[in-house]
């Protein structure tokens, strides 16, 4: 169930708040457990039983993990829980890949599984694996009520796309949480400008983008127009969701970090890493990269954990060797700017933005394809090396069509927008108190339009 769906919006929603609100404090967290589990059967039944198992152990060894502190029990709860999450993390979703490349360097054929991929293991993986890592360093206590881990774990507004939500955020909400009209305010506000984002900018990029993939008349103008594009509509489109899922957080009483933080306006690609998926660069940080040993230590450990580091990054978002290099790519450039390139960059801000705008949209363009050899071709057809025209005639219509979304994309990129809206609030606030729920409701019954004709809907991230 997409969060931009008439379902979600007016049938799942207004249910979920309701039986929310009308039931005592004590029966909160068993309503949210029941609504994350519909929401997420809803698409894949079955997987439910296999999310309900890692639960299952991961409260299980947190326990084990508190009992033996300091022990050898303890270190071998920690082992069985990442074994087991990492384990079907790795069957359902690497195993076809690991078969294919073996097939592929000894000539056999093993059979591939050809298992569908449960939504949303990536996320609930890592969360599970935070908590029982957090209760092993003795940062939160273990969770002895199963009802708040599950909570946690399937929490419908994260469950899907993020941000990843670590357990010691929330470990307090999950006890105590205060609800207040201003908090729903806010809620409806960012639930409501994410969803617009989301219908009104990513998918209409995406439909421009279906058109470069579907079209055999393209150009060096037209390989470039969706390299623009796709970079905008994976931002729109991922930015929009944890937008919405911050916003349904907050309706709830919960408080998620924030997931993006405006990357295109970065000045180097550390810069744009410390703005992009801001949940999951945190994550691999503080759970790899810091117990690696970080940047302390001679040049080559250090270098070996920035590698580390991104292949994990690259492999976590698909099994492919697309996201691989993809994660390498950045990993290059992570440590040429520490080595080296980091104070030329500084030298000039016009400079290192178009750099790092370069990087991503070929970086994005890598991310986006089926495969390699997909990647490589639309690559050389930006550079100008497959023989294409410059211009075709079905590049300009494209780009005359989309041009203003492509405008209102890259203006809505940058902090802009909402610093005219702060700007707006303080020389005319009464005006603005009514005029943004106006506009907010507008929003919403535009964006129902849409869906209700059944619009280019697609979600990016159910990919990975």
């Amino acid at each position: 169930m997409l969060f931009s769906s008439i379902t979600f919006l007016y049938y799942f929603l207004p249910i979920v708040l309701i039986l929310y609100f009308i039931s005592p404090k004590v029966l909160k967290n068993a309503v949210l457990l029941i609504a994350s589990l519909t929401f997420y059967a809803w698409g894949e039944p079955k997987y439910v039983i296999l999310m309900a198992v890692t639960i299952l152990c991961g409260y299980v060894c947190g326990l084990l993990i508190e009992k033996f502190r300091g022990k050898t029990g303890a270190k071998i709860a920690l082992g069985a829980s990442a074994v087991i999450s990492l384990g079907f993390l790795a069957y359902f979703k690497y195993a076809d890949f690991f078969i294919e490349n073996f097939n592929a360097a000894t000539g056999l054929s093993v059979p591939m599984l050809r298992l569908a991929l449960p939504i949303g293991i990536s996320f609930y993986t890592f969360q599970i694996l935070s908590y029982t890592i957090d209760v092993y360093r003795g940062d939160v206590a273990a969770q002895r009520n199963i009802i708040s881990l599950a909570a946690y774990v399937s929490l419908f507004p994260q469950l899907i796309a993020g941000p990843i939500v670590r357990y010691s955020d929330v470990a307090q909400q999950l006890s105590v949480r205060t609800h207040s009209v201003s908090g729903a305010a806010l809620g409806i506000r960012r639930f409501l400008l994410g969803l617009a984002k989301k219908i009104f900018i990513a998918n209409a990029l995406g439909e421009l983008c279906a058109e470069f993939h579907a079209t055999e008349d393209n150009s060096v103008l037209f390989c470039w127009l969706y390299g623009i594009a796709y970079s905008l509509q994976i931002y729109f489109d991922f930015s929009g969701y944890s937008d919405m899922a911050i916003g349904l957080g907050k309706l709830f009483g919960f408080d998620f970090m924030e997931n993006f933080n405006y990357p295109y306006i970065s000045k180097s690609v550390t810069e744009f890493w410390r703005r992009w998926h801001i949940s999951l660069g945190s994550w691999f940080r503080d759970y790899v990269y810091i117990p690696l040993g970080g940047n302390r230590g001679s040049k080559l450990k250090w270098l070996r954990n920035i590698l580390i580091v991104w292949l994990l990054t690259g492999f976590w978002h698909g099994a492919a060797w697309n996201f691989i290099v993809w994660g390498l790519f950045f990993a290059v450039f992570l440590v040429a700017e520490k080595l080296f390139l980091l104070k030329y960059l500084q030298k000039s801000k016009v400079l290192s933005h178009i750099y790092v705008l370069l990087l991503a949209i070929v970086s994005f363009v890598i991310f986006g394809a089926a495969d390699m050899g997909q990647a490589w071709q639309e690559l050389l057809g930006m550079a100008g090396l497959r023989g294409l025209p410059l211009v075709s005639a079905e590049a300009l219509y494209y780009l005359r069509s989309y041009a203003f979304i492509l405008i209102l994309g890259c203006v809505g990129a940058t902090p802009l927008p909402k610093k005219l809206a702060s700007l707006a609030q303080e020389k005319a606030g009464t005006v603005m108190a009514i005029a943004e729920p106006v506009v907010l409701a507008a929003f919403l019954l535009t964006a129902t339009s849409y869906l209700v004709n059944g619009s280019f809907n697609p979600f990016l991230y159910f990919r990975f």
